[in-house]
């Protein structure tokens, strides 16, 4: 029963499966990042072994998708890292991480030497993929980013991290990472934190959202707007508009599964919408978990599908 639950929300558990996915997702013009469950390894092997999982994956993402057989429209997208030219349908396709997956808690050193191995590996070739660093519980932020600032300061651009609304310290971690011209992704937060470092009321995150997205919109570098939430999509589009921010410069981002129609709707309004699509055997303490940290998670999902069902 479990399994058939969380099936909506990842995209099964072998490679195979989540590519299937990808180009079902890149057919109806949406582009991705594919992330790979699991975290809190507990060995330097087990790191290492996360980071060759991520190597086949840049790999797999790099074979080109069968073509249909009826005409598609481009989907425009940020060429190569930061910006440039549109791109065709079904090549936009990156990657999301997390740090503890590839040993942060272990080995920091181990840590840091396995992710460049897969920056390195993204960024070869003609078209460099980019790499997004997940943001994890308060307890990682800082770690996480330092390592990022020194990623950017050895001028690797292909990579960008996330930072969670719910923060007290959001406010500054954005207005560091503005400086920097870095790729931010913006999400409210769905760790379990203590009132001392993170707001407890929806209102207050919402607050806090709303301001962080007029100032990634305004001054930060193609910022990445993930909330299923319409009324925080209503203020980013009316902020971009009054800002004379076109659509080629951000993107919205929602889960695999969730307001399927809002993504939809988005895209047929010529908004770019990218789709974090879970895979991995992994997937029951990925589902648990998430359900158990917040129970706003659990009420999230089920009015996420009942708006769902009522669009529909």
């Amino acid at each position: 029963m479990l399994r058939r639950a969380a099936r909506r929300f990842i995209a099964g558990e072998r490679l195979e499966e989540a590519l299937d996915a990808i180009r079902r997702l890149n057919l109806e013009g949406l582009s991705t990042t594919l992330d790979l469950l699991g975290e809190d390894v507990t060995t330097a092997a087990q790191a290492e072994a996360s980071g060759h999982a991520y190597l086949r994956i840049v790999d797999a993402l790099r074979v080109p998708p069968v073509e249909p057989e009826w005409p598609q429209a481009p989907v425009p997208r940020p060429g190569g890292v930061a910006g440039g030219p549109p791109a065709a349908a079904g090549t936009d396709n990156n990657l999301s991480l997390k740090l503890t997956q590839l040993g942060l808690d272990v080995d920091a050193p181990v840590c840091g030497r396995v992710l460049r191995g897969i920056l390195d590996r993204a960024a070869a070739g003609a078209a460099p993929m980019f790499v997004r660093i997940d943001m994890e519980s308060s307890a990682h932020t800082d770690a996480t980013l330092r390592l990022f600032e020194a990623l950017w300061t050895e001028g690797r651009r292909n990579v960008g991290v996330v930072i969670q609304a719910y923060l007290y310290r959001s406010p500054r971690d954005v207005e560091r990472l503005n400086a920097l011209g870095a790729r931010v992704r913006l999400v409210k937060g769905a760790y379990d934190e203590a009132p001392a470092v993170a707001f407890a009321r929806k209102r207050d995150v919402d607050r806090t959202f709303a301001r962080l997205t007029e100032v990634l919109l305004r001054e930060g570098t193609y910022p990445a707007i993930a909330t299923h939430d319409e009324r925080l999509i209503d203020h980013a589009r009316r902020t971009a508009r009054s800002a004379g921010v076109t659509p080629d410069r951000f993107e919205f981002q929602m889960l695999y599964g969730i307001r399927r129609d809002l993504q939809a709707a988005l895209r047929r309004d010529g908004y770019r919408v990218r789709v974090y699509v879970p895979f991995g055997d992994e997937w029951y303490p990925y589902f648990m978990r998430r359900l158990a940290e917040r129970p706003a998670n659990v009420e999230f999902v089920l009015r996420s599908l009942l708006r769902e069902r009522a669009a529909g």
